[in-house]
């Protein structure tokens, strides 16, 4: 009976984990568990953000968006969350007094990439907070 419960208990912890909301986004647990390959283009999505911004995500797209549907989805939202920092960014440029919190959203979306290519190793569908979904 106590080892029957303590399974249910770590079954009702282990749902619990697959949809995480936090300021940091949501994460998911995809329906298909993505290979090894697709996990490291998912993972590549977002690092390779940090080098070319919106070029890596949009050629990972493009190249493999028939292939995987774990590796779309994770071009798509680093796309997405490239192209809202681009319209932030340049919305806080033309402002005089917006220059100077662009280091803020240096720091914000270098923690966010972060999160996300952890989570794509994870093998975990995730979702950044701050997004304009103009990719759907």
């Amino acid at each position: 009976m106590f080892i029957n419960n303590k399974m249910l208990l770590l079954s009702f912890q282990k749902i619990n984990l697959m949809q995480e909301n936090s300021f940091l986004g949501k994460d998911s647990v995809p329906d298909i568990i993505p290979t090894n390959d697709e996990k490291t283009f998912a993972l590549l999505a977002h690092v390779l953000t940090l080098v070319a911004p919106i070029l890596a995500p949009l050629i990972i797209y493009l190249i493999k968006k028939d292939e995987s549907k774990f590796i779309a989805y994770h071009a798509k939202e680093s796309l997405n969350f490239q192209i809202t920092l681009f319209v932030i960014v340049f919305i806080l440029v033309i402002t005089i007094i917006g220059i100077l919190l662009l280091w803020l959203v240096g720091i914000a979306s270098l923690v966010l990439v972060i999160v996300a290519t952890v989570r794509a190793s994870e093998g975990k569908l995730y979702r950044y907070p701050v997004s304009i979904r103009l990719i759907k």
